[in-house]
C-alpha cells in the first residue's frame, strides 16, 4: 500500500519554553486529491500546524510528506511538492513584476524557462489573472494580490496545496472565483478558513482544532451541521 500524501503523528509544538503548546499530540492523515477545510478559533493551532507541513516554522520527522520526513535533507523536495498560500499576500510577493513572481517557485525547482512560462500562463488563468503578468505586484488590488499568490503556489504543480485564509480581500465575484479553482483541482487542499460557507463549497471532509488539538475530524457536512460542537468551540455563537 503506498503512503498517504500527508501523515501526522503525535505533533507537539510550542514557541517558547514554558509557554502552553501551540500543537499538542496533532494527528491528521490526508490522501492524494482529498480536500480537507480546517477550522477552528483564533489561536486554535491551525496556521502553526500549516507551517509545520513543508518545514517553514520547524522541521519534525512526525511530519511525513509521500512518505518523506519534513528534514532538512528533504525540504527541497517538499517544498516542491507542498505549495502555500500565505494568510498576508504581500508575504509571498516580491518580485518586480507578477510573471517573476508566479515563476519564481518552478525556476527554483529546475524547471526550464519554456515550461516555466507554460505554468505561469495557465497557473494566471486558472485564478482569473491572464494578461497579468508585467504588472507590478504593489500595484494590484487586494483581491488580485490573494489571486497572484495563489497563482504562485499553482505554478509548482504540487500535489497538496494549503491555504491560510485565502479569501480574504476578495469580493463575491473573486470568491466564486476561488471555490471554481479550488473544486476544479485535482491536487490535494488543506483549506484553513474561517468562511465556514467556504468550507462547506470546497472541502468534503473537515478538522476542528482548538487549543492546538484535533477536537474533530469528518465529513464537512456532519461537522458544520452539528450546533452544540461549533458552539463549543467558538465557531458560531448561539
Amino acid at each position: 500500500m503506498s503512503a498517504p500524501l500527508l501523515q501526522v503523528d503525535g505533533l507537539s509544538y510550542r514557541y517558547h519554553p514554558g509557554d502552553p503548546d501551540a500543537l499538542h499530540e496533532v494527528c491528521l492523515v490526508v490522501g492524494h486529491g482529498e480536500k480537507v477545510g480546517l477550522i477552528g478559533p483564533n489561536g486554535a493551532g491551525k496556521s502553526t500546524l500549516l507551517l509545520h507541513l513543508n518545514g517553514l516554522i520547524a522541521q519534525d520527522p512526525r511530519v511525513r510528506v509521500e512518505g518523506l520526513e519534513v528534514a532538512r535533507s528533504n525540504l527541497a523536495r517538499i517544498r516542491g511538492r507542498v505549495g502555500m498560500v500565505f494568510q498576508d499576500a504581500d508575504d509571498q510577493l516580491f518580485m518586480p513584476t507578477v510573471f517573476e513572481d508566479v515563476a519564481f517557485g518552478p525556476i527554483n525547482l529546475g524547471v526550464g524557462a519554456d515550461e516555466a512560462g507554460r505554468r505561469v500562463d495557465a497557473a494566471l488563468a486558472s485564478v482569473g489573472m491572464e494578461g497579468a503578468g508585467e504588472r507590478a505586484p504593489h500595484h494590484l488590488s487586494g483581491g488580485e494580490k490573494r489571486r497572484v499568490a495563489l497563482a504562485t503556489a499553482l505554478a509548482m504543480e504540487p500535489a497538496l496545496l494549503v491555504l491560510d485564509e485565502p479569501a480574504t480581500s476578495l469580493d463575491a465575484r473573486g470568491r466564486h472565483a476561488l471555490i471554481r479553482t479550488l473544486c476544479a483541482l485535482p491536487t490535494a487542499v488543506i483549506l484553513a478558513a474561517h468562511d465556514l460557507d467556504l468550507i462547506r463549497a470546497c472541502c468534503a471532509r473537515c478538522v476542528v482544532m482548538d487549543r492546538g488539538r484535533v477536537v474533530a475530524d469528518g465529513p464537512t457536512a456532519s461537522i458544520l451541521d452539528d450546533q452544540e460542537l461549533l458552539v463549543a468551540h467558538g465557531l458560531i455563537v448561539r
